[in-house]
């Protein structure tokens, strides 16, 4: 790696401000190419919408189980087919608040078998003669262009949407999203010498699981994680959050790095730090190993 490329971190988020037009491969190829790195991208948006589009890259491409699985929000321009009050409007959306289900349109690259969401949320936001705009808030996977169809029929006018922009994926908004302008002005200015402008744009692989249960692990379990070992409670400092048996938790060290995610194999309740047997099986490992000092034996005691 030259000089230059070593300005531009080995992993990390990037939150695109995404336009209409391009497709969400396309965006992430681009992010790609201007930082030099492997991306990925998590929550695809349709050509025609805009908004926050997380692309990841180097070993942080591994988070995108978690990335998909975030709620979402959207503001969303919906036009009805015939004139309706604010206050029929409004009371047919409260309908939809819950759990809906839905079939994907016909357009969509997923099989269209019915799905069940739920929509945590729906404010009205204005109405202006037959347009009506909305925020959103839902489960991923959750399809906007049907839930306005569904409202117009609701509303018993019928309805399209018109625009849609996504305003928030998990614990990332869109005060945080850049555009591909301001990332390749970023990143030029890294190769120069001047990394601070990218660093600012960049996010670490630890903000995407800030919603998870965590588990601490002492420095000498570290490296054993990273080579893929099953961690014992003897290796935990402490547990933060609740969490069942069977579910995803973030594998941190006592600094607040992120070493992996894992399966639990068994609840918090009964998870004692410092106590022998099994406790979570690593699924997800983003931390090279080397970082942490070996501080585990072999069978041969070596």
């Amino acid at each position: 790696m030259s000089g230059q490329e070593s300005s531009i971190p080995e992993s990390g988020i990037v939150l695109i401000d995404k336009p209409r037009g391009p497709s969400s491969h396309q965006v992430a190829a681009w992010v790609g190419e201007i930082l030099g790195r492997r991306v990925g991208h998590a929550g695809t948006l349709d050509p025609q919408v805009s908004g926050v589009l997380i692309v990841m890259f180097g070993p942080a491409v591994r988070l995108a189980p978690v990335l998909l699985s975030h709620n979402k929000e959207y503001i969303c321009l919906m036009r009805l087919h015939a004139d309706a009050s604010r206050d029929k409007v409004e009371r047919a959306a409260t309908e939809f608040v819950g759990r809906i289900y839905q079939r994907p349109p016909r357009k969509s690259a997923v099989k269209r078998s019915l799905r069940i969401r739920k929509i945590q949320e729906i404010e009205i936001l204005e109405m202006e003669g037959r347009l009506v705009l909305f925020r959103v808030r839902c489960d991923a996977g959750t399809y906007i262009r049907t839930l306005c169809v569904h409202l117009g029929y609701a509303i018993g006018t019928c309805a399209h949407m018109e625009e849609l922009r996504r305003t928030r994926s998990g614990p990332f908004d869109e005060t945080g999203a850049v555009t591909l302008h301001e990332l390749a002005d970023a990143a030029t200015f890294a190769r120069e010498g001047n990394p601070e402008p990218l660093l600012r744009m960049i996010h670490p692989p630890e903000a995407a699981v800030a919603g998870l249960p965590k588990v601490i692990i002492r420095d000498t379990a570290v490296d054993a994680i990273c080579h893929g070992a099953v961690l014992a409670g003897v290796g935990v400092a402490e547990k933060v959050g609740g969490f069942g048996e069977g579910e995803t938790v973030a594998i941190m060290t006592q600094r607040g790095e992120l070493v992996g995610l894992g399966r639990s194999l068994l609840g918090s309740s009964a998870l004692r730090p410092g106590e022998p047997g099994f406790v979570v099986a690593p699924t997800t490992v983003l931390m090279p190993a080397g970082t942490y000092p070996r501080g585990w034996k072999t069978h041969a005691g070596r």
